[in-house]
Parts: C-alpha cells; sequence; structure tokens
C-alpha cells in the first residue's frame, strides 16, 4: 500500500461499517455504486474499534491472510460526491494531516471472483488510533457482537452522515 494524495477515480476497498447491509453503506453508498466486488487486502490486519474497524497494515512477516470487504466502484458523475463523502465520514482531511482518523491510500485489492488485483483506495489507521484487539480473519461481518448489541455509527461532516460518538 503507499500513499497517494491525488484523487484517482479508483474503487474503494470497504472492510467495515461501508459495505453492504451495514449502517453507513445505507448512508454513504445506497444509490450511488455500479458495482460492488467480495475482495481481500492482503498485507492488512483488522482490529476492532468503538463499533467500527480499524484496518492497519501488517508488520513484515506478520502473520494473518488479509482482510475481507468490497471493492465499491461509484457510477459516473458520482465519483467526486462519493469521495467527499468518504473522507468526511473516515475523518481524513488531507494526506499526513495530523488529525486524520484514517489515512486514504492506493491499495491492491485482489477480487475473489477471479484473482484479479485492482487498485483501489482504503482507509487504513492514522497514526495517533488506538487499535482495539484483533478480529480474527480479518471479518468484520463475521466478528462477535454481544447479543442485542448494535454497531455505533462513525461518522463526521457530510450532510447526511452522523459524526462519531
Amino acid at each position: 500500500m503507499s500513499g497517494d494524495p491525488g484523487t484517482l477515480p479508483l474503487p474503494f476497498f470497504v472492510y467495515g461499517t461501508l459495505r453492504p447491509g451495514e449502517p453507513n453503506h445505507a448512508r454513504c453508498l445506497s444509490g450511488r455504486t455500479g458495482a460492488e466486488e467480495p475482495a481481500r487486502l492482503p498485507g492488512a490486519l483488522l482490529y476492532d474499534g468503538p463499533g467500527y474497524p480499524y484496518l492497519a497494515r501488517a508488520a513484515d512477516g506478520a502473520a494473518g491472510g488479509g482482510v475481507l470487504g468490497e471493492l465499491v466502484t461509484a457510477v459516473p458523475g458520482e465519483y467526486a460526491g462519493v469521495l467527499r463523502d468518504l473522507d468526511a465520514l473516515e475523518e481524513f482531511l488531507a494526506p499526513g494531516h495530523p488529525l486524520n482518523a484514517y489515512e486514504r491510500e492506493v491499495c491492491e485489492a485482489v477480487r475473489l471472483s477471479d484473482g484479479a488485483t485492482v487498485r483501489a483506495w482504503v482507509y487504513v489507521a492514522g497514526p495517533a488510533v488506538r487499535l482495539g484487539a484483533a478480529i480474527s480473519g480479518g471479518d468484520w461481518l463475521s466478528r462477535q457482537r454481544a447479543p442485542g448489541q448494535r454497531a455505533p455509527v462513525p461518522g463526521p461532516a457530510a450532510p447526511d452522515v452522523p459524526r462519531r460518538s
């Protein structure tokens, strides 16, 4: 994974509350995507956060099979708005900004349907973030929740998106 300060029109690798069926997918992506394809991000680990996950790069030699998620492609005409709303949701201000909750980086995700490598944007935990427990298997949707527990909705200042709590 490498940082890229530009705004290349790439798909997004989503792995937590932005996945289909999760609350922020409905708020930020519903009706704005042309494709949503299961994928895996090798070389990454997933950690629990306060109701939403954090993705981090695996240290060289670290065990783990990567992180499961989806490659989400915005429909034509929606890309700039989706990028703006996701940057706001993930509290990404600018590359390397000290107040970033997440950094937006270019990654190489592997599409599960055919094994193809796809360049995509991914939001990675910022340096000031305290990572919770590792999520075994790297799949946010299969983590264990207490009975009746719903995930709090993270989010920033996009108009219809509540801020992180």
